[in-house]
């Protein structure tokens, strides 16, 4: 058992590092924020392969490693109850939920569902972020619309990054689940 344990923390390690340096590899989009070269995917992998518990604690460590590099954004909370909103719900919940993706199994429907699910719970909590604490800076015009209400700003920025990021997440997890199929269902830690 602790032999598995310790192949787990290496692994788990390896794909929060492998998904930090995926995070810094960012194509900015036209109407603000940024797609990354499927950042979450070793995360969502660490989930289905180590079971969702194990997935949690991993993608916590991963939403801490975004939130130092994401400290400036704090700077701009205008309260301390934004600047704690900003922590938690811009990282350390949004990153973190990424680790429920295991509840679904291991299948290639269970992969596909389990990031459909956590991505929209990311998404969730950035709505709610942008509508609380980044609406003070909206924009009177965003995608040739006129912003009246934070909720439709919060829900296009959110939205056009975050589904970007959904389904090049789901491409890629669809392409590479056939070979990787034995290691995403955890059998090679059986032997």
């Amino acid at each position: 058992m602790k032999k598995n344990t310790t192949r787990m923390l290496v692994e788990s390690a390896l794909l929060i590092a492998v998904a930090t340096v995926l995070s810094m590899i960012k194509i900015d989009l036209p109407f603000g924020g940024g797609v990354t070269i499927v950042s979450m995917l070793p995360i969502v992998i660490a989930s289905h392969r180590f079971g969702w518990k194990w997935g949690i604690l991993t993608a916590f460590v991963y939403s801490l490693i975004q939130l130092l590099f994401g400290l400036d954004n704090v700077g701009y909370a205008s309260t301390l109850a934004t600047a704690i909103g900003v922590i938690f719900l811009d990282y350390v919940i949004a990153y973190t939920v990424l680790g429920l993706s295991g509840i679904f199994g291991t299948t290639r429907g269970a992969v596909a569902a389990g990031i459909a699910v956590t991505f929209v719970l990311r998404f969730v909590c950035h709505l709610i972020t942008g509508v609380w604490i980044w609406g003070e800076w909206m924009p009177e015009e965003f995608m040739g619309l006129t912003m009246t209400s934070p909720w439709l700003y919060s829900f296009l920025y959110n939205g056009w990054y975050m589904l970007a990021e959904l389904v090049a997440t789901e491409i890629v997890a669809m392409l590479i689940y056939s070979p990787l199929k034995k290691y995403i269902s955890g059998g090679d830690l059986r032997a």
